[in-house]
């Protein structure tokens, strides 16, 4: 249980930060647009790639200084693109209503989801290579429990996310909620690519 409530603990610290997938959850989740749907396919996603790091994998990356470099990297300029482009929507006047009127189809919004999850380097870095190195340190039987536990916390934030979302829609009707959520989606983007840089140059000197 121990080993099950810290996978949890960790999971939660990992999972619970704006990011590519949380916002487009909790957007969908304002919208109503296949929102538990889009939260089951993150939550499922996320169980795998937890999965496959505590499988070994994720120790596997750890060891290797070039491929930690290298997801840095792109992590970082995935980042700072994504936080860009928020950073323009600022001065877009969306509101809820104006999203609903152009609202696409369930195979595109399934589509975007598994995008944001998988062409997503920052997702790698939390569940394969950050979760499967903590993991590590159990033997065989507990990983898998401390796995369970962070996939545990992610059906709970993303079920949650999505419920959020669909609570806050009269709040989102009024565009300056939706500059105030893209400025905040910039800021949280920026801070964790410089954190990556920051990362990858301290590593580096070590």
């Amino acid at each position: 249980m121990n080993v099950f409530l810290q996978g949890m603990g960790v999971g939660a610290g990992l999972i619970i930060a704006i990011g590519a997938q949380n916002v487009f959850v909790l957007t969908q989740g304002i919208r109503k647009q296949h929102h538990w749907l889009i939260a089951f396919i993150c939550s499922i996603s996320d169980m795998l790639l937890i999965f496959v790091g505590a499988a070994g994998i994720g120790s596997f990356v750890a060891g290797n200084h070039a491929l930690q470099t290298g997801a840095a990297w792109t992590g970082a300029i995935f980042l700072i693109w994504y936080g860009s482009r928020a950073l323009l929507s600022v001065s877009s006047p969306q509101g809820l209503e104006e999203g609903k009127s152009n609202g696409a189809g369930m195979r595109i919004i399934v589509t975007t989801a598994l995008a944001l999850t998988f062409l997503n380097p920052h997702v790698y870095i939390d569940t394969i290579i950050l979760l499967g190195s903590i993991s590590g340190q159990y033997q065989a039987r507990d990983r898998c429990l401390f796995a369970l536990g962070a996939s545990t916390s992610s059906f709970l934030w993303f079920f949650s996310l999505s419920l959020g979302g669909s609570l806050l829609a009269p709040v989102f009707r009024r565009s300056v909620s939706w500059k105030i959520l893209n400025g905040l989606v910039c800021v949280t983007m920026w801070s964790i690519a410089v954190q990556l840089i920051t990362m990858n140059f301290y590593n580096t000197n070590q």
